[in-house]
Formats: structure tokens, C-alpha cells, sequence
């Protein structure tokens, strides 16, 4: 794991690109089906694009079809917190990074044929890759 990071607000907006300072810190979602990494099946990880932290290997991504990348597990438990998200109207589990609390994304219950059952589904602004 990297250092625990805390920034100021305009901090993180030198450090980020706008589209990426809308999800990471403003709780914001990126456009369905026209992302980075939804259709990405490289092996590698991906790391938080805030901070480095890596969150996700690429042999727990699946197509789930909602046109954000999912993942069925987070490389460890301790990469990433889960808050209940009751916002626009829905019942939901925020998933963020514990290196630096920024938004990636929303976790679901609703992958049977993976092994956990569970579908991170992350934007992939908030994603770096790295190819292994």
C-alpha cells in the first residue's frame, strides 16, 4: 500500500484532470460504454488514479455488460471502503479508495456467475493500468 494521502481541494484539482476531479472527488459518474477500460481485458492492475494505490486485478474484471468496468473482488480488502449511498433516489454501496477517499465507483450484489457474487462497478477515470 502507498502513503495515506490528504489534499486540498485545489490541490487536487492541479493534480487532476477536470473529468477525473468530477469522479474522484465530486462523487461523479463517467458516460456509459464510451470509457477507457470497459472493454479492456489486458492482463495487469489498476491502481487508483488519484493516488497510485493499486485496487483491482485484471484477472477479477468480467463483462458485465453495464458498460463501466466491473470487478468481482478488490485485490484486498483493505484497498477499498464501502458507505451506504442513498443518493439520487437509491439504495446503494459507495466504493472508495482508503489511501486517498476518492469515489470509484459503486459496488452491487448482482453477479451470480462470479465467484464473490459481487460486481465493482468503477469508472474508469478513476483508474490507472498497468500492464504485467
Amino acid at each position: 500500500m502507498t502513503e495515506k494521502i490528504t489534499l486540498t481541494d485545489e490541490e487536487w484539482k492541479e493534480r487532476l484532470t477536470p473529468e477525473q476531479y468530477y469522479v474522484l472527488r465530486s462523487k461523479g459518474t463517467e458516460r456509459p460504454y464510451s470509457n477507457e477500460f470497459d472493454e479492456h481485458f489486458e492482463p495487469g492492475a489498476y491502481s487508483c488514479a488519484a493516488c497510485g494505490q493499486e485496487l483491482f486485478e485484471s484477472n477479477t474484471k468480467f463483462n458485465s455488460g453495464c458498460g463501466w468496468p466491473a470487478f468481482y473482488a478488490a485485490k484486498a480488502e483493505d484497498r477499498v471502503n464501502l458507505h451506504e449511498d442513498n443518493t439520487h433516489g437509491m439504495k446503494r454501496v459507495e466504493v472508495t479508495c482508503t489511501n486517498c477517499d476518492s469515489h470509484l465507483g459503486h459496488i452491487f450484489n448482482d453477479a451470480p456467475s462470479t465467484p464473490t457474487g459481487q460486481r465493482y462497478c468503477i469508472n474508469s477515470v478513476s483508474l490507472k493500468f498497468e500492464a504485467k
